[in-house]
């Protein structure tokens, strides 16, 4: 009798299926969070193989820079798989490196907001849903910028100027953007919520008809003290801020045109963004602090560290100088634009005079010259005023805040 033929050997395990377990979670990691969501329907291994939560907290890290599952409003959840599922579903319709780099931006500002300025901290409102932003899109009358729009879905800026001057006037001094101080001259920029942005911008186009007709510019940011406007035009990104010119079409950008990145790709970035971004940059990097303004801490635009900021020390005493562009200010005829400069002497230590070291020292006079183009353009000289004088802990700080103008070639 003939003997049964040899079984047949069973069919080897094919492409992922046949994987260790090492390689198989290297591959599904390296493959991407979309990826992977679609290899757990292929079959039962790769569904366990994916479901592994460390793989998630790997994706939500990349993509997302989150490193707690969290749902966009902050409220934990119970794994990474579900933390990047309800991302996706809430911001889907944006790229996620994009996502990921205004979320970074906002979580930075508000660390950075709430320990050293926690008044302005909690001036901050909560973002707003997509429904808003095609509200106030459909109210404009235009589509604002992608990256905009994502600022305002984490973030819907700060608290709006209101009708009462007492509550206006409690949270003058606490705009985001920040100001500066001379003579009677007072700007403190906050940035405007959805809101106040779809209101002003209306009534920006009814005091300006002729000026702005057509064009898609909406009003980002105002100073509730002396006027000054930022906008942003919507058609191409541009971030502005209005001259004393204003009224007849006066803006200069604020931006470099070259680092505007329009919509369309994952790297997409408006005049906006890179604005706030280089704010929160200085901030961090100690360029600007906040300083006392009368009984109400604010963020001074005045630059407190090089190259921005001149300083030198003889004979223990220390004096910095820096400036910052006016550009609402009027100034005088002729094309001229105006700084603010701040003289800010003190004596961090001690004093040496004629070998001997002083703890004080008064202030008996003062001169200085302001050149532009190996111009001078200012020569102050005068007695010692004292000026304001702000208490830093380990130094008295005497702080002249002055104007002078300078003129640019055109």
């Amino acid at each position: 009798m003939a003997s049964q033929p040899p079984p047949e050997p069973a069919p080897a395990e094919a492409g992922l299926e046949s994987m260790e377990g090492l390689v198989l979670d290297t591959v599904i990691s390296r493959a991407g969070a979309r990826p992977a969501a679609a290899l757990a329907c292929a079959s039962t291994r790769l569904r366990t193989a994916v479901a592994d939560d460390s793989l998630w907290r790997r994706f939500c890290g990349e993509d997302l820079g989150l490193d707690a599952p969290v749902d966009p409003e902050g409220r934990p959840l119970p794994s990474f798989q579900v933390a990047y599922k309800v991302w996706s579903e809430s911001f889907g319709m944006y790229p996620l490196p994009m996502v990921k780099r205004v979320r970074q931006f906002w979580t930075s500002m508000k660390t950075w907001l709430s320990e050293n300025f926690p008044e302005a901290y909690k001036t901050l409102c909560e973002g707003v849903s997509e429904a808003q932003l095609k509200s106030a899109e459909d109210d404009l009358g235009f589509k604002l910028p992608m990256p905009t729009k994502l600022l305002y879905r984490f973030c819907n800026a700060q608290l709006p100027f209101s009708e009462d001057h007492d509550t206006n006037k409690s949270i003058s001094t606490y705009g985001l953007i920040g100001g500066y101080a001379f003579y009677d001259h007072w700007v403190n920029v906050h940035l405007s919520p959805l809101e106040q942005i779809v209101e002003e911008t209306k009534d920006f186009y009814r005091e300006f008809p002729d000026v702005f007709h057509g064009r898609k510019f909406i009003v980002v940011a105002t100073s509730w003290f002396h006027p000054k406007t930022f906008l942003l035009d919507c058609s191409n990104g541009e971030l502005y801020v209005g001259t004393y010119n204003l009224p007849i079409g006066g803006m200069l950008p604020c931006v470099p045109k070259a680092l505007i990145k329009p919509a369309g790709n994952d790297l997409a970035q408006d005049g906006l963004l890179l604005w706030l971004e280089e704010h929160l940059r200085r901030l961090q990097s100690g360029m600007i602090k906040t300083r006392m303004l009368m009984a109400s801490r604010y963020i001074s635009l005045y630059p407190e560290a090089p190259p921005s900021c001149s300083s030198a020390v003889t004979n223990g005493i220390k004096v910095r100088s820096s400036a910052v562009f006016v550009p609402e200010h009027p100034g005088r005829p002729g094309e001229k634009f105006m700084f603010t400069y701040s003289i800010r002497m003190s004596v961090p230590e001690a004093c040496m005079l004629g070998g001997v070291y002083y703890s004080s020292c008064q202030l008996c006079s003062r001169h200085w010259t302001i050149r532009s183009c190996d111009r001078v353009v200012s020569d102050v000289s005068g007695g010692g005023v004292i000026g304001e004088v702000s208490w830093g802990g380990t130094e008295l700080v005497f702080f002249f805040p002055l104007l002078t103008t300078v003129s640019f070639e055109r």
